[in-house]
């Protein structure tokens, strides 16, 4: 069991004691701010700015000679970008690749594993995902004449906070053909039991994918384990690959030989991709579900910010992010007592996430003292504050400052100067 100090000196201490402390300087950091929303968007890395600013160069010198003539394998930068993903997510690296972005990827997994029948025909999703994931999924239903009310069977939550996996097995069901569901939720930051829900799915010939977004980077997944058969995710938060960067995609490897719901020119077979033939001639790889051509300066900022990772071991991330997450807590349950905080997330390592869910009834205006206080956390309705310590930046003595920041906040009484409500972008 953990155990934490009170005081400053204590968080100065686990910092000289970290042995992640070295990643910091590889990243964009601003003196005085404390940045808390990683797992919305991730800071920029040196290795990632180099990164674009190689591409432009070879796009300035190669001009559309970058496909093949540059020293970077452009023409494959998906199978190499995915091939770095692979070994954070313990897949094999002809599983993974890079493309579109996580709406689109859901479309797409949704289009080629939804294969309704008259009596197993059902997709099984949960009513706190990320809501993205269930538009998509709407949309798939109705894009084949079927009708989402009765094709859409959703999960519950019991308490508006965490799911139970106990009820999400009870709802596979023989009518249910397909699963998806999120690996952490983004509110709570709870984190499933994928294994346990894949080997349910299985049993039951049902198909069953996840939505990393919440957790990769962050999470020390082995999907080699889990054996899922899709997961999908973005590449802009925990892995810190830029605002709206190309999302990432894995395809377990039985499956290499189905044809995508959606296909693309760039998920031809790259020997004959540039014969140009009419008929669709499917790379039997993760490869194979891209659609158009990616955006390379996009890819290459997931490329740099990937070198990070290349001398980390993701059980060490994940280890410290649960540190700071529970140092985290016990600050405020130790220096907040009073001011009507709760702790909306699970406490137990094994079911959580990498963020804090940070509730109180004036949430949304406790938020905006916090930005004016130079902290950058996030606001979640109804009533959550998430603040998320990323272990490649954030360190013990910025978790502490921001618990003193907030307490100074609550005495003064300074987030009264503000409307209890989130901006455009919360």
């Amino acid at each position: 069991m953990r155990q934490y100090q009170a005081g400053r000196a204590y968080a100065e201490q686990r910092d000289r004691e970290d042995r992640l402390a070295r990643v910091r300087e590889r990243f964009y950091t601003k003196e005085g701010q404390i940045y808390m929303d990683g797992n919305s968007l991730g800071l920029c890395s040196q290795d990632a700015e180099a990164a674009v600013l190689r591409a432009v160069s070879d796009w300035k010198q190669y001009g559309i000679g970058i496909w093949t003539g540059a020293p970077t394998n452009y023409f494959l930068y998906h199978d190499v970008i995915g091939e770095k993903i692979a070994r954070l997510i313990h897949a094999r690296p002809e599983e993974v690749t890079v493309c579109g972005n996580t709406t689109l990827n859901v479309h797409q997994c949704i289009a080629t594993f939804w294969k309704p029948t008259a009596t197993k025909y059902r997709i099984l999703i949960d009513n706190l995902n990320f809501p993205t994931d269930r538009y998509a999924v709407t949309s798939q239903v109705r894009t084949r004449g079927m009708d989402p009310e009765d094709v859409i069977k959703v999960v519950e939550s019991g308490d508006g906070k965490t799911l139970s996996e106990e009820e999400i097995i009870a709802a596979m069901t023989e009518d249910v053909a397909l699963v998806l569901l999120p690996s952490v939720l983004y509110r709570s930051a709870q984190l499933l039991d994928l294994a346990r829900l894949t080997k349910a799915a299985h049993a039951r010939g049902i198909v069953i994918g996840f939505d990393l977004c919440h957790s990769i980077g962050n999470v020390d997944h082995d999907l080699e384990k889990i054996d899922c058969d899709f997961a999908l995710w973005c590449n802009y938060k925990y892995l810190s690959g830029g605002p709206g960067a190309v999302a990432g995609l894995y395809i377990n490897r039985r499956h290499f030989g189905r044809e995508p719901g959606l296909s693309g020119w760039w998920g031809n077979r790259k020997d004959t991709q540039f014969e140009l033939r009419n008929r669709f001639e499917h790379a039997e790889n993760a490869g194979g579900w891209q659609t158009g051509t990616g955006s390379v300066l996009s890819m290459a900022a997931i490329d740099g910010a990937l070198e990070v990772y290349r001398d980390l071991d993701m059980a060490d991330v994940r280890e410290k992010s649960l540190d700071l997450t529970a140092y985290l807590m016990y600050l405020i349950e130790t220096e907040l007592s009073g001011y009507g905080f709760t702790i909306g997330n699970p406490r137990e390592d094994a079911v959580r996430g990498g963020h804090v869910a940070l509730e109180h009834p004036e949430a949304a205006r406790i938020n905006e003292a916090l930005k004016a206080a130079d902290v950058v956390p996030d606001f979640r309705y109804p009533n959550v504050i998430r603040l998320a310590p990323v272990p490649l930046y954030v360190r013990y003595q910025d978790v502490y400052d921001l618990v003193a920041r907030l307490k100074t906040i609550m005495e003064t009484k300074a987030y009264e100067q503000y409307e209890n409500k989130a901006g455009t972008v919360a």
